[in-house]
């Protein structure tokens, strides 16, 4: 890139194409020349915006979960409407069927990374966590509102809705699982709960 021509939202243009280069090659192959060439820039440009390769991926990991919230704020509006399975299914596709999964390779791949990650994260893995958060928040709200049981544990039913969908999607390469392969997985988990 010639100097003296201003780029506009570089960190954004940084994360969009760290974002193309880990879903299409994988956390091995995210290194900032991939990501800088991705993007177009002189690989200098990464490294006077990010302290170094690990601050720029931190950055990105907790870019990509905030960019979870829509999808929370639509599974929370949903509490009382539609039905319970159907609500989490749709939830479970929309969060694996996102980068989510290639975060988690990521995160699990780069020790650096991880140890970034926890100044600011300090257990688990940082998309895992908080989607458990955002579904446990939403059966917490279903449990209130009478369409779960009293005594349904909603932590203990968000980890395993996360662990579930996390198996079914794991796979980047392979074909993500049918829509009623992940409702079945659901209704298993959250069915003896239901009101």
């Amino acid at each position: 890139m010639p100097t003296g021509i201003a780029l506009r939202d570089v960190r954004e243009q940084l994360f969009d194409a760290a974002e193309r280069v880990l879903l299409a090659h994988g956390p091995s192959a995210l290194t900032s020349r991939a990501v800088t060439d991705e993007a177009g820039v002189a690989k200098g440009v990464l490294h006077r915006h990010f302290a170094d390769f690990d601050a720029f991926l931190a950055e990105f990991v907790l870019d990509r979960i905030h960019r979870m919230d829509p999808k929370a704020a639509a599974l929370r509006e949903a509490t009382g409407t539609g039905r319970v399975v159907d609500n989490l299914a749709q939830a479970l596709i929309g969060l694996f069927g996102s980068v989510a999964v290639a975060i988690v390779a990521l995160v699990t791949f780069r020790d650096g990374l991880r140890a970034r990650l926890r100044d600011t994260w300090p257990a688990g893995v940082p998309v895992l966590t908080d989607a458990a958060d955002i579904i446990a928040g939403y059966l917490r709200a279903e449990r209130s509102g009478g369409r779960l049981k009293p005594d349904a544990d909603v932590d203990t039913i968000a980890f395993m809705l996360i662990g579930a969908g996390h198996l079914l999607f794991a796979d980047r390469t392979g074909t993500p699982p049918e829509p009623s392969v992940v409702w079945i997985k659901v209704a298993a988990v959250v069915g003896p709960w239901l009101a």
